[in-house]
């Protein structure tokens, strides 16, 4: 019987590329003979009812583009399908693996699977070694005087700026040693239809921006009609561009920027905090007494509101799997505030269908829209989607691109009135909030 291939492993997941990847340096540099790998999750991938996701097209595509440069080189990506327990069971019966490593992932199932496999691999005496790769800091390098987890954010943005040093951006030239790959044929790897989906019509956002762009981030990010925001967040998800770089560019050009990144980190740390995600973080909230309209939510979902800047947006995801994150802030106020519909509701809707979702700052800001998270917006701060048409997209050049009828007799009538809306909210919220139980007469009419 021959022997097994003795090789190392790393474990791709957040961190689809070969550039600065710092689990991937450390393996190459530590270790050697380097058999990249990619598990198509089905514990998360059978709960996706559309089997045209943007997303599994967007990994798979991603993949692809690694394993081209792999095979350059003389080696392979191993790409597996299944539950992560059983793959890493296979593959101990046909490899020699000296090491795994990887880069963090901060999420809950993320934090239990990882658990799983490194006991598993502990029980052969396999090293599992892990690293900070998606986040300059993360968990709790970052934390108030007393020890205890910020949960606002300006004094979090601060320590962050005061622990930070340049250092902390400086690349992990992966890419330079490309050498310690193990060596080996292509790999097969599975087509989208193969793991249970199907290609869809994904126009993934560029790699890379300007730094005209950049420069101007702070004048033009709120304004959805221009190209004025990076676009990066979906390749900050899956890892295609490394957190460092952009970090490192925007310390050149765009202190606003970067503040932006720190709020991703901000919600990546509450979360790790406090996992339990769907739980409102102020549990007064839990008292609010929604409406839950199913057919006003299916409107909403539809882009049929009769408010133009929240179709556009609502549209803009359906169309695309993104929405300009100012809009994302009015959409959310409009179903949670206008409406009285859960805020989970909304962030169930964006999970399944933001091709850049990630949980953290998903649920941070769904919760921060309804005022039930931390450092949120006060609940009795409720946007009026017309005003902010008005001042964020005067033209109307992105109603128009998304919401051509808009003005004419074919677009819809407004759901609500926002008067009547805003005097409703205000009255359930703090209600609930202060403790006086159910709201009032859910009756009020809205329709105009």
């Amino acid at each position: 019987m021959a022997p097994k291939p003795r090789i190392s492993i790393h474990w791709f997941r957040r961190d689809l590329r070969l550039e600065d990847n710092h689990g991937l340096y450390r393996a190459f540099r530590d270790h050697g003979d380097v058999l990249p790998l990619f598990i198509f999750d089905t514990e998360i991938l059978d709960k996706l009812e559309d089997k045209a996701d943007r997303r599994v097209d967007f990994i798979h595509r991603a993949l692809r583009t690694v394993q081209a440069e792999l095979a350059k080189r003389g080696s392979s990506l191993l790409v597996e399908h299944g539950k992560p327990i059983e793959v890493w069971k296979r593959l101990l019966d046909r490899f020699d693996i000296t090491v795994v490593t990887t880069n963090h992932d901060h999420e809950p199932y993320a934090i239990e699977r990882d658990a799983a496999v490194g006991e598993l691999l502990a029980a052969r005496g396999i090293p599992f070694r892990t690293f900070k790769d998606i986040s300059i800091f993360e968990r709790g390098e970052v934390m108030k005087d007393d020890g205890g987890p910020y949960t606002v954010y300006t004094p979090y943005m601060r320590k962050w700026w005061a622990l930070f040093t340049p250092v902390m951006s400086a690349p992990h030239p992966s890419e330079g040693l490309l050498n310690h790959l193990w060596k080996t044929e292509p790999l097969p790897m599975p087509s989208l239809e193969q793991i249970g989906f199907l290609p869809t019509d994904l126009q993934p956002p560029p790699i890379g921006f300007s730094e005209e762009l950049l420069s101007n981030y702070e004048h033009t990010r709120d304004t959805p009609g221009i190209n004025g925001t990076s676009r990066m967040s979906t390749h900050l998800r899956f890892g295609t561009v490394s957190v460092r770089e952009l970090v490192r560019r925007s310390l050149e050009s765009s202190p606003k920027y970067l503040n932006e990144l720190i709020w991703r980190e901000f919600y990546m740390q509450i979360l790790w905090h406090f996992p339990n995600a769907q739980n409102a973080f102020k549990p007064a909230y839990d008292r609010i007494d929604w409406r839950n309209d199913e057919k006003e939510f299916s409107l909403w979902c539809e882009g049929c509101t009769g408010y133009p800047l929240v179709d556009a947006g609502m549209r803009e995801l359906a169309a695309t799997g993104l929405m300009h994150n100012r809009v994302r802030m009015v959409v959310a106020s409009f179903l949670t505030k206008h409406l009285l519909i859960d805020w989970r509701w909304g962030e169930a809707w964006f999970a399944a269908k933001l091709l850049d979702f990630e949980l953290s700052s998903n649920n941070g800001g769904w919760q921060w829209a309804s005022g039930s998270g931390c450092d949120a917006a006060p609940y009795f701060r409720v946007f009026n989607p017309r005003l902010q048409q008005e001042r964020f997209d005067p033209q109307l050049n992105y109603v128009k691109r998304w919401v051509p009828e808009y003005g004419s007799a074919n677009y819809a009538r407004p759901m609500v009135v926002h008067e009547a809306a805003r005097e409703r909210v205000l009255r359930v919220f703090k209600e609930a909030l202060s403790g006086a139980g159910k709201a009032g007469d859910k009756q009020t009419n809205l329709f105009a």
